[in-house]
């Protein structure tokens, strides 16, 4: 018997007119040229998939690949510039926070706002409206306006709604990484629910270890376009591959690596430089009195390459290069990490590890090199440079980069807190 196809996209494009002035936007829209005053940018550029009924299928791909806007173009909340996309049987959607919600609605008023508009009745929300709470539990707060919920409360009452209107199709966009951990343990017993009961879920999200648990198949997209689909574990090992290698690593391999496999530096930060191959943070905050200046940084992953990415479990390297303009005695050189929201998880210095520097003087340098393992929680850190010491007996900052670049660490399997222990866990059954 041939499985049935509850969602096909064929051939499907969305285009952005992007502006350099907003009068040309004007004038565009009003037919006052013939000239073109815009540059064309596509979100999704010529993809075509489909999903038959009763499968599970992910859909990963990195910031700006074009995930949310096909399950947008999917759920009728965008037009498409170019192509079709059919839809058979009853669909729900949890997207952004805030989509289909009226804030100035309490959330029982946007209960029955969400069922109206899945086409349920009065009485049919009605019959609903019980489960819905009890597996929201937001508990008063349903009487309350939504404006007023945390992210947390709103997003529960959104998927209580989205999985309770009975629908043969689920679509959900990474909302539920805003949830509690037991929170979002019960929804993913719901999407084990749904797969018993053969309906289709489509669903975006960088939780590759929940991908690879519930997805039947995964979508690759990269900067618009389809890059692949197949098994997750597939899948998920070329988007990891995409992660680590977003720039061009024979390119950059060639301009930092000598015949002998050694980094080659530029001293005069041209294209050469480490830090080229980086992704920077425009607007760090730098100082001290430039006795000693770090000119050049890196982060090189365990394949030789120059990247802002590292996969969690792989060893890393970051080097430091530090030139000198006059006489510095042990210099202590500093790495650290922080998280987005700038509390410090990590770090160290050669005066922590007991490494003695030495002495320099003016027109020395030094590489400093720190090897370390990564087993922080997938996410996005930054990552802070320093060179201090002690100079006639004072504590002197020679210079200081503060959160100068990000890591972004991939994750198939996160714990609590910000630290894997890296446990070993073993299950010895005893029959009774």
């Amino acid at each position: 018997m041939a499985e049935e196809e509850v969602i096909k996209v064929d051939h499907l494009d969305k285009m952005y007119k992007l502006y350099d002035r907003q009068r040309d936007r004007l004038r565009d829209s009003l037919g006052l040229t013939r000239h073109k005053l815009y540059h064309e940018h596509y979100a999704l550029k010529d993809v075509s998939l489909s999903i038959n009924k009763g499968e599970t299928v992910g859909i990963i791909g990195t910031n700006g690949s074009g995930k949310s806007t096909i399950l947008k173009i999917i759920t009728g909340v965008l037009s498409p510039t170019a192509g079709e996309v059919s839809i058979k049987g009853r669909l729900s959607a949890l997207l952004e926070l805030g989509a289909g919600f009226n804030m100035e609605f309490t959330g029982i008023e946007n209960v029955y706002l969400n069922g109206t508009m899945s086409g349920f009745s009065k009485e049919e929300i009605d019959e609903r409206l019980e489960d819905i709470l009890k597996f929201a539990d937001i508990g008063e707060f349903v009487n309350q306006k939504v404006k007023t919920y945390s992210s947390g409360m709103f997003v529960r009452l959104a998927f209580a709604v989205a999985i309770n209107i009975d629908p043969e199709i689920l679509i959900v966009d990474e909302a539920l990484s805003v949830g509690d951990v037991f929170f979002q343990n019960k929804c993913y017993h719901k999407f084990e629910e749904f797969k018993a009961q053969k309906k289709t879920i489509l669903f975006v999200s960088h939780d590759l270890s929940s991908i690879s648990k519930y997805c039947d198949r995964v979508i690759l997209l990269d900067k618009g376009k389809k890059l692949a689909e197949g098994n997750p574990k597939e899948i998920i090992d070329m988007y990891k591959k995409v992660l680590v290698h977003q720039m061009d690593s024979d390119m950059v391999k060639s301009e930092t690596v000598d015949k002998e496999g050694n980094l080659v530096e530029s001293k005069d930060g041209g294209k050469n430089a480490w830090k080229s191959h980086l992704t920077l943070n425009p607007s760090n905050d730098t100082y001290g009195n430039g006795i000693a200046r770090i000119t050049d940084f890196c982060l090189i992953d365990n394949s030789g390459n120059i990247t802002n990415t590292v996969i969690k479990g792989d060893s890393y390297t970051v080097k430091v290069r530090v030139e000198f303009d006059g006489e510095v005695s042990e210099p202590i050189i500093a790495l650290s990490l922080k998280n987005r929201m700038g509390v410090e998880i990590t770090g160290t210095n050669t005066m922590f590890e007991k490494i003695s520097t030495g002495e320099f003087k003016k027109g020395d340098s030094m590489i400093v090199t720190f090897t370390q393992d990564m087993y922080l929680q997938g996410g996005e850190y930054l990552v802070s440079l320093g060179c201090v010491g002690y100079r006639e007996g004072d504590f002197t900052v020679y210079h200081r980069l503060y959160d100068i670049f990000n890591i972004q660490v991939i994750s198939s399997k996160d714990t609590v807190g910000y630290y894997d222990m890296n446990s070993d866990v073993t299950v010895d059954r005893i029959n009774g």
